[in-house]
């Protein structure tokens, strides 16, 4: 959904009447089964969950922003349906089938002269979607990657659209304040959406340079529209996504950005930070995103305000006033969270170095969410780098010349490049590397103070028991490093660290946390 507001078209024929069609899915002899027929309600459909089986009807309705008033449009918009989420969850989406008058005059399912059209899915438990698992604690490390990983494949594959980067985005700012003003009064003060309107137009005038660059990258695509965890599932162990926006191509056809922001904002407004800002850091490390970071911060205070004004909306349809006053509480976070995207903290630069085996990852991991502002910093990894530039995925193998002098000064002039440009615009960035090398360590500490940025070197020591026995651990991660290798350099001569502060992180990582945050205070 975009900033429209929802509207009829008073002048235009009323909608189908479905309620027989409605009566006769809600039937379990309709399908042949014994047991009942669970049924979902939405704005825009309802949903029969029968026997092994999904039914998705397309109410008769008329919004401003999509149209389901006759059964050929339905029948449409049912096909644009499966094909378009058919990208993503194949397996999922089966069908588009009628409901059909048969000679007698009753209605069935496939059979006779079309009167409705469904979309046919395979049902899965509902405790596999993404917002129930996240509720229960349930999205751990590798699911993040994963959930990554699919949608960075996704965007890769979506067709790019010719755009100029702006315009849409201008569009939606302004979609949201009018939505917003035509709310009941006392839903959201004139002053806060007055607020957000200048400054999310404020910000999009600066950003507009960078949007333009990326339009004309081909980084505006036809997206999934929709990306939130409750239209995400695990579906045979992997994450999927569905119930992309299928009724308007326009609406869906957006910077890849912005279509992830809605995913990032879901989980942090759930106070999932350290989720958001892996699932953010690792897009960026599948796929070259660096630079339009800047830009996240105004594409997570749109989906939010989307968020607010679409529940203040709901707000009124609530059958109790406890139901309102749940409602309202909901959209008065949403509306902090759109404002609190836009306050922009100075950037900062933390380097965590030490030998393999360290904990260098472990801790700029759960640093990163804390630095800056939300969604926190860019998390650069020379592991997850030195696979990049050979074109791999950072749990490949790399062969022994990636470790050479040569390839070793080629990853660090592309870090302090990629660094860079991030504090340019205004990205906090976490470094994540051995840098035992002291004029490597000294060029970061120089990047900064030419930036006028806040830096903050932390360097990790541990017994070499310690460092032999985290290393051989080691499962599905980027470093290649192995007990050789933490021998090898153990004997190496680092050199000057006393500008950097020395952590033990042979203890607790809660421990060693604290103790880092302490001497790099978070936002």
């Amino acid at each position: 959904m975009t900033g429209t507001s929802v509207t009829t078209h008073e002048d235009a024929p009323a909608p189908d009447d479905q309620h027989e069609t409605i009566a006769m899915l809600s039937d379990p002899a309709t399908y042949g089964i014994s047991g009942e027929v669970e049924r979902i309600d939405t704005h825009a459909a309802i949903v029969f969950l029968a026997g092994e089986r999904v039914y998705k009807l397309k109410r008769a309705v008329r919004y401003a922003y999509l149209d389901h008033s006759t059964p050929q449009k339905r029948r449409a918009v049912c096909e644009a349906e499966l094909r378009l989420n058919r990208r993503t969850a194949p397996d999922l989406y089966l069908d588009v089938q009628c409901v059909g008058r048969r000679a007698d005059g009753t209605l069935a399912l496939g059979e006779g002269e079309p009167v409705d059209w469904l979309v046919v899915m395979r049902r899965f438990d509902g405790d596999c979607l993404l917002d129930a698992m996240a509720a229960r604690g349930g999205l751990d490390p590798l699911l993040i990657r994963e959930l990554a990983d699919a949608i960075a494949r996704f965007h890769a594959e979506a067709p790019a659209i010719e755009d100029d980067g702006v315009a849409r985005v201008r569009d939606v700012i302004l979609g949201n304040h009018a939505s917003m003003e035509a709310l009941p009064e006392g839903a959201i003060s004139p002053e806060e959406r007055g607020q957000l309107c200048e400054t999310s137009l404020a910000m999009l005038d600066n950003l507009a340079p960078l949007l333009h660059e990326r339009a004309a990258a081909g980084l505006v695509r036809h997206c999934h529209g929709d990306l939130h965890l409750a239209n995400i599932c695990l579906w045979q162990g992997m994450p999927t996504l569905f119930d992309c926006l299928e009724f308007d191509p326009a609406l869906a056809t957006t910077d890849v950005f912005y279509d992830l922001a809605f995913l990032v904002m879901d989980l942090w407004h759930r106070g999932l930070q350290r989720e958001a800002n892996l699932l953010l850091n690792r897009y960026c490390d599948m796929r070259p995103e660096d630079v339009g970071l800047a830009a996240m911060p105004l594409f997570l205070s749109m989906r939010a305000a989307i968020r607010a004004h679409v529940g203040a909306l709901a707000a009124g349809q609530q059958a109790d006033a406890e139901g309102t006053a749940r409602v309202l509480g909901e959209v008065r976070r949403y509306m902090d969270d759109a404002l609190c995207f836009l306050e922009r903290k100075p950037a900062k630069l933390i380097a965590v170095g030490g030998l393999s085996g360290t904990g260098k990852s472990t801790l700029a991991g759960e640093l990163a969410p804390q630095i800056g502002s939300a969604p926190g910093a860019r998390w650069l990894r020379t592991d997850v780098l030195r696979k990049r530039i050979r074109g791999l995925v950072p749990e490949q193998h790399l062969p022994a010349d990636a470790y050479s002098l040569e390839a070793s000064r080629q990853l660090y002039h592309r870090l302090i490049d990629d660094t860079r440009k991030l504090l340019e615009a205004g990205c906090s960035v976490v470094l994540d590397g051995v840098f035992g090398i002291e004029s490597d360590r000294r060029e970061i500490e120089a990047l900064a103070r030419a930036l006028g940025v806040e830096f903050c070197g932390i360097w990790l020591e541990a017994p070499i028991e310690v460092l032999r026995a985290r290393v051989d651990a080691r499962e599905g991660d980027a470093s290649d490093a192995d007990g050789a290798i933490v021998d090898l350099q153990s004997r190496h001569d680092v050199g000057d660290v006393t500008s950097w502060h020395r952590l033990s992180s042979a203890g607790s990582r809660a421990e060693l946390l604290d103790r880092a945050l302490a001497l790099c205070p978070p936002r």
